[in-house]
């Protein structure tokens, strides 16, 4: 079975520059969901044609199962379909999909192939996947005769008043016989109002020929939606959303709002987590059982444990959060970023590419990077991590039982042995010994008698 994606349109309504099918949907370029879609069917040959934006294109979605297939100009559906052939298996069946209509689902899909296989001799049937719309303008129609077979498909611009009440329109998405394909594309003509070849024209063909047309049908209208404008992009991206927060919903995720969520890539969630209203989730996240996510959160490839709060606005981006942590509010967990069970992160807090082992708390305004933190540190507020002399990057390591006062300064390498404790204010430079008071700020001084400047008025 070939598949062959028709990807070079280049999208004026979207008014931009980059090539329609790179637009992200849920995360990803438009096309790259009907690429997952394609390989979930495991073709023997998957061809993505392409002509605007080529390059970028090519790049953006480059991958070894893919062939590609430049059309040059755009002549239309049934030309671009011609650019593919050289690329498609002989024999068996070819099933021609949009790169600017993502949703479509795999399930609906093999309904369409098993259509096209179940002909009553080896060279099968032509399948073409149609939908009833309430109002069908700009489609074009399917013309059945009195037995109700499907004869041809007219396109809007060439479809007589009659024709134009048919509310049965086409997709575009067909599976055809591959043995037919050459000889029916080679006789397709430009002969219509777009001056096109029109892969649709096709239909006519295999009627003509005796060979059986069937159609098949989407589980929804939502599943063949195109994307020709912003407005458009914009509300798929809302039924994408609302299908996954009602999946989520039957996982039994408690969301504040199905409405407010989005996910932009993969969230795989355990029992009884709860999620508020306004979050990101981006890439793959995985949230484990009774985990609550509060307003406003963004997360990013990040790895929640069992039981772990996260407070309101906190960003977490490639990072592994143990269980029964608590994060935030306005806390950021960087890359790198590795927390053991019960650690406290809190308000104005961010720490990056550090590990901090179990039940260590950092509760204020301070920021931790390239360290190694050990169980049951106090990391006071405003305490932060010298760790770039402008060049370099240096560790710090703070080991078990530390305690560090407010407005402390670590300046990397350097290590504070376990138990010790570093008095407010400190600048430390050195590495500080185990179980020992470290202060290295100037002795408070008084003066008496000192008063303050006073201004002389002019």
């Amino acid at each position: 079975m070939n598949i062959v994606i028709l990807a070079a349109g280049q999208g004026k309504r979207m008014h931009s520059n980059l090539p329609k099918v790179l637009h992200p949907l849920a995360g990803k370029p438009l096309v790259s969901h009907v690429i997952d879609t394609a390989r979930s069917l495991a073709p023997s040959s998957l061809c993505v044609v392409y002509g605007h934006g080529g390059d970028v294109v090519k790049s953006t979605l480059a991958a070894p199962d893919l062939a590609w297939a430049l059309q040059e100009p755009q002549l239309g559906t049934g030309h671009a379909v011609m650019q593919a052939l050289p690329h498609l298996a002989a024999q068996g069946v070819t099933l021609v999909l949009y790169g600017d209509v993502p949703l479509i689902q795999p399930e609906t899909l093999q309904k369409l192939l098993h259509a096209a296989q179940d002909g009553p001799d080896a060279a099968g049937a032509l399948a073409i996947l149609t939908v009833e719309l309430a109002d069908p303008t700009g489609y074009g129609r399917i013309v059945r005769n009195a037995a109700g077979q499907v004869v041809r498909i007219v396109e809007q611009k060439d479809a007589s008043a009659e024709e134009k009440a048919v509310r049965e329109v086409n997709t575009g998405i067909m599976a055809l016989p591959t043995a037919r394909l050459g000889e029916w594309l080679a006789r397709l003509s430009n002969d219509n109002a777009q001056q096109e070849y029109y892969l649709t024209d096709i239909v006519g063909m295999a009627v003509a020929a005796g060979l059986p047309v069937r159609t098949a049908h989407p589980a929804g209208e939502w599943e063949v939606l195109g994307v020709n404008s912003k407005v458009q992009l914009a509300e798929l991206e809302r039924i994408a959303q609302r299908r996954t927060a009602d999946r989520l919903l039957e996982q039994g995720v408690r969301l504040a709002d199905p409405a407010r969520l989005d996910v932009r890539g993969t969230l795989a969630c355990g029992r009884d987590v709860f999620i508020d209203v306004n979050c990101v989730f981006e890439g793959r996240v995985e949230l484990g059982e009774a985990v609550e996510i509060g307003p406003n959160c963004v997360l990013k490839n990040a790895r929640i444990g069992a039981g772990t709060r996260l407070a309101a606005f906190s960003h977490v981006e490639d990072a592994v959060v143990g269980p029964d942590a608590v994060i935030g509010p306005f806390a950021r967990l960087r890359p790198g970023t590795e927390l053991a069970a019960g650690v406290h992160i809190g308000n104005f807090v961010e720490i990056k590419n550090s590990k901090i082992a179990a039940n260590s708390k950092a509760n204020h305004l301070a920021y931790v990077g390239d360290a190694i933190v050990g169980s049951r540190v106090n990391i006071g507020a405003g305490t932060i991590t010298c760790n770039y002399d402008g060049a370099n990057k240096f560790q710090t390591v703070i080991e078990d039982d530390v305690f560090i006062g407010s407005d402390t300064q670590l300046v990397a390498p350097v290590t504070v042995g376990r138990g010790a404790t570093l008095g407010a204010g400190t600048t430390l430079t050195k590495d500080a010994p185990p179980d020992t008071l470290t202060v290295s700020r100037a002795k408070q001084l008084s003066v008496p008698g000192w008063t303050r400047p006073v201004k002389i008025k002019k």
